[in-house]
């Protein structure tokens, strides 16, 4: 039995990717590895004929996948407008270094010595949750690379008291969340992420065991890590300012980053920032209201805003 719901899990996991990957190839993207040193390599999903005419646009995952994964709903509608660039961060998707960093500020200089590798200079930035982490500080160490900020439900800017805000809610070691081993955890992480009907509501158990078998990928320890200095660094008690116009993107029901957080940054960024609420939306607002979300990003990259 056992080694029928490993062979169905590895199906599945299969499945998945070879969709993915096709998708992105009929949206005429190209997979890219790029060595950065001996002990890092960065794995790209990229426009396969970039155009002079359009913005270069770098597009930053969170925890809950990888550079294809998480982008589904964006991609074929922002291709037409940009040159799109979109990473595995650091241990997701075929993106790996033996160097112990597990800072934002290594993700983000690996991603733009990546970018840099494939003749991009200047660009600006999509992110999402934790790669909002990572975008932010991106825009801080590379002003004069980086041209616009877009920043989608993160925690950027949280305080400690906001923190353990969180911890309470999800009532349970975290690192469950973000990594979940189980139906249980799964179905939570659902819950807290999607405002509207979860998906896979009524899928039974050992389907979604199948899924997070067949998903879960390679790197364990060092996602663990990454979740291990996202908790610790939360609380950003002297966050620079950014010299860039950043667009702020949340969900009013977002359970993971409260909405709070938003004006919050709003707020320390100041005149040169703009934040939309999009109603009836979770922490996956990108997902739950796509068409608004490309919508505005386009807007706001492309000057129309």
């Amino acid at each position: 039995m056992i080694q029928h719901m490993n062979r169905l899990a590895q199906f599945i996991g299969t499945m998945i990717d070879t969709l993915l990957s096709m998708y992105y190839r009929l949206c005429c993207f190209s997979p890219r590895t790029i060595n950065l040193d001996p002990k890092t390599t960065m794995h790209f999903w990229t426009t396969k004929h970039t155009s002079p005419n359009k913005p270069n646009l770098l597009m930053i995952h969170g925890f809950g996948g990888d550079a294809r994964s998480q982008f589904v709903h964006q991609v074929r509608d922002l291709s037409s407008k940009f040159n799109l660039f979109i990473p595995d961060l650091l241990f997701f998707g075929k993106s790996y270094s033996d160097n112990p960093d597990r800072t934002y500020v290594f993700q983000a200089r690996c991603v733009v010595e990546g970018l840099k590798k494939l003749d991009v200079d200047r660009f600006s930035v999509y992110s999402i949750s934790y790669g909002g982490f990572v975008a932010y500080q991106m825009a801080e160490m590379y002003p004069e690379e980086v041209e616009k900020v877009v920043i989608i439900s993160t925690g950027v800017g949280g305080t400690e008291e906001q923190k353990a805000k969180l911890l309470r809610k999800i009532g349970r070691d975290p690192k469950g969340l973000f990594l979940p081993q189980n139906p249980a955890d799964l179905r939570q992480l659902l819950s807290l992420t999607i405002y509207k009907t979860p998906p896979l509501k009524w899928c039974p158990d050992f389907l979604l065991q199948c899924m997070l078998d067949g998903l879960a990928g390679n790197n364990k320890k060092q996602k663990l890590e990454l979740v291990d200095h996202l908790l610790a660094n939360t609380a950003d008690t002297d966050l620079p300012f950014l010299s860039q116009e950043t667009l702020l993107i949340w969900g009013d029901h977002d359970n993971i980053f409260p909405v709070e957080l938003a004006y919050q940054l709003q707020r320390h960024l100041g005149a040169k920032s703009r934040l939309e609420i999009i109603k009836d939306a979770g922490h996956a607002v990108s997902i739950e209201s796509a068409e608004a979300v490309n919508t505005l990003v386009t807007s706001f990259i492309l000057g129309h805003f």
